[in-house]
């Protein structure tokens, strides 16, 4: 497993290897021995899969707050994506910067997102698929996002035309409207 460190403290790139022959190929995507042993001591409960029909929808950002809070490893299972983690860690030197990466099938990489974490992706190919891990369960009432836009956080999507977005999504506050959530 190729692992790499990213410029915020926590949020590393995974790139399992692959094993080929005229069959396909085998990837071992996640190993709890061998992740610990790496520093990465992540108990998942519950994985999730989503699907995008078209290009250009964007879902997030999203978070989930304690006593619910989740640690994802997310790759993409068909298609491609654009995925982004942008640090909401109070007291953290890198507090609002946002980290983004394609993850596709071709490239098999994985974003491994620590709790304290807004997360979110849009889509660059039709019928793209996402997979994570989580390391909490769904709990409605922590449940939170922030809006894709905000201008304080200015991530740069790529969008070629307005994304499509859920209600939630839409509505969602900026970061500066919360209230901490996370702290270092």
């Amino acid at each position: 497993m190729k692992i790499e460190d990213t410029p915020i403290e926590g949020l590393k790139v995974l790139t399992p290897p692959r094993f080929g022959d005229a069959r396909g190929f085998f990837s071992e995507s996640w190993n709890h021995k061998r992740m610990s042993e790496a520093g990465m001591d992540y108990n998942f409960v519950q994985d999730n899969h989503s699907m995008s029909m078209a290009v250009g929808t964007l879902r997030g950002l999203h978070f989930q707050s304690p006593p619910h809070a989740q640690a994802k490893l997310v790759r993409c299972g068909r298609g491609r994506l654009f995925d982004v983690a942008v640090d909401i860690r109070h007291g953290s030197p890198t507090f609002g910067q946002w980290y983004g990466i394609e993850l596709s099938f071709e490239n098999g990489k994985q974003l491994m997102i620590p709790a304290g974490f807004l997360h979110g992706f849009v889509t660059r190919e039709p019928e793209t698929e996402i997979v994570y891990k989580c390391t909490d369960y769904y709990a409605p009432e922590c449940d939170g996002a922030v809006r894709f836009d905000d201008p304080d956080i200015g991530i740069d999507w790529g969008l070629e035309t307005t994304p499509t977005l859920s209600a939630k999504d839409d509505a969602a506050p900026r970061l500066k409207d919360l209230p901490v959530i996370f702290t270092l």
